[in-house]
């Protein structure tokens, strides 16, 4: 029996090709997050993580927003406040210039009426002497920076009446000691008490100035732009994760920001230009009529010193043409008819007393019945007198009503961003939220 041929042998079996193996993830790296809303692998932050951090960052934006910007107003609202304060104290210190040289003017003028007097004119001494006490407590009490410079005024002005108490007691007794003792009260407030009042007149007049510059409109500008360029980031950094190119929340917040900044603004630059105008107008008004009401009655008493001194008249005319120029510079229109009336008195004094006809050139200082033409100075001189303290009462009560008004837009502008901040900062959470949804 034949062998039969050996079996092929069976095919060799293959093993089973095992699926493919994902190789490792793709990390993504850098400050964006990928444009998804899946987690792309590990080494990046989640997105859960990630919208707690937005949240944070938008929450922190619009609430310090909100808290700069309405302080920068509130800010605003006390600076208008001291600078009414400031303008009050300035106009106060000025009048206590004024009312004591008028002060002078009027004792003065009592040496030349000599013997028993003036009544009318010494109740008006009395009076100007009672105010400047009451003016310059008032403003030690306003004003705490003054405070020891109005207690050395003090002194001083108390000294100067107790020489002018003297002076008269003596004139009533026809004594002619009693216009020395005049002559030497009229010099000492010049040199003593004058430069203090000139120092504060000076310093208050820079607290005021300063005060007034206090609206910042650039800083509320600026506050704001820093904020909706946050937003801004923050709205994008969401569309870079998400498929949504405008979160509503974040959105609402920019709006708030922007509208905020834009009112803010606004009314702090209307507030600094009204602040310029009162500076420029108003307040330059009353400051430069109480600086002419000062040189016009520095002038009155001059004059009446050159009388009292007789053949000196030069020596207290140069003094009378110096305070006059500052009134001419200074002095409104309104208020220089008045001035120029007595004017041509005093011109008429001084003809009269360098021609030595010196009895009437005061009958003309006095206003005394029968002087040469019906001239009075000292009438034509109140006058003037009374026309620019009225002046000077106006304007400075102008700028401190104002002041005053516009301020409390500043205060409502500051509670309405505080709370406009917080607004903003509910709108960002919900902003987030809706991506938190989308996500989950």
């Amino acid at each position: 029996m034949t062998q039969s041929a050996a079996a092929p042998p069976p095919p060799a079996v293959q093993p089973a090709t095992a699926p493919a193996q994902p190789g490792p993830a793709k990390v993504r790296r850098g400050f964006w997050p990928a444009p998804t809303g899946k987690p792309v692998g590990t080494g990046i932050e989640d997105t859960p993580s990630l919208l707690n951090r937005l949240q944070i960052i938008g929450m922190a934006t619009v609430l310090l927003f909100g808290l700069l910007s309405g302080l920068v107003q509130y800010l605003s609202y006390a600076a208008d406040g001291r600078a009414a304060d400031d303008t009050e104290q300035l106009v106060r210190v000025q009048e206590i210039q004024s009312t004591l040289l008028r002060v002078d003017a009027i004792a003065t003028s009592l040496v030349l009426i000599g013997g028993e007097g003036d009544r009318e004119r010494e109740a008006q001494y009395d009076e100007a002497v009672d105010r400047v006490f009451q003016l310059i407590a008032a403003a030690a009490e306003a004003q705490p920076a003054d405070e020891k410079a109005l207690a050395a005024l003090n002194v001083e002005v108390n000294e100067y009446a107790t020489a002018i108490a003297e002076a008269r007691s003596n004139i009533r007794q026809t004594f002619p000691v009693g216009a020395e003792y005049l002559s030497g009260a009229s010099k000492a407030l010049r040199d003593d008490a004058l430069p203090i009042l000139r120092n504060l007149v000076d310093a208050n007049t820079e607290r005021a100035e300063d005060s007034m510059g206090g609206q910042h409109p650039f800083w509320l500008l600026l506050i704001g732009v820093v904020a909706t360029a946050v937003l801004v980031w923050l709205s994008i950094a969401l569309a870079r994760r998400f498929r949504r190119y405008l979160n509503t929340g974040v959105a609402v917040a920019a709006i708030i920001v922007i509208v905020t900044t834009l009112v803010a603004s606004i009314a702090a630059w209307r507030a600094d230009n009204q602040n310029d105008g009162l500076l420029e107008n108003e307040l330059r008004m009353a400051v430069d009529q109480a600086a002419a009401r000062t040189a016009g009655n520095d002038a009155k008493a001059n004059e009446s010193l050159r009388l009292i001194k007789r053949g000196s008249g030069a020596l207290y005319e140069d003094p009378w043409i110096a305070a006059a120029d500052v009134v001419e510079d200074r002095g409104d229109r309104q208020v220089l008819d008045e001035w120029n009336a007595y004017v041509a008195a005093h011109q008429e004094i001084v003809r009269l007393d360098d021609e030595d006809r010196w009895g009437l050139a005061v009958q003309i200082a006095i206003g005394a019945d029968g002087a040469p033409g019906g001239l009075d100075s000292t009438a034509a001189f109140d006058t003037f007198d009374e026309s620019v303290a009225e002046l000077v009462q106006e304007n400075g009560t102008a700028t401190t009503d104002e002041l005053r008004a516009g301020r409390s837009l500043a205060l409502v502008g500051s509670l309405l961003t505080l709370i406009l901040g917080m607004a903003a900062a509910v709108a960002v959470v919900r902003g987030i939220n809706d991506r938190r949804k989308e996500y989950a």
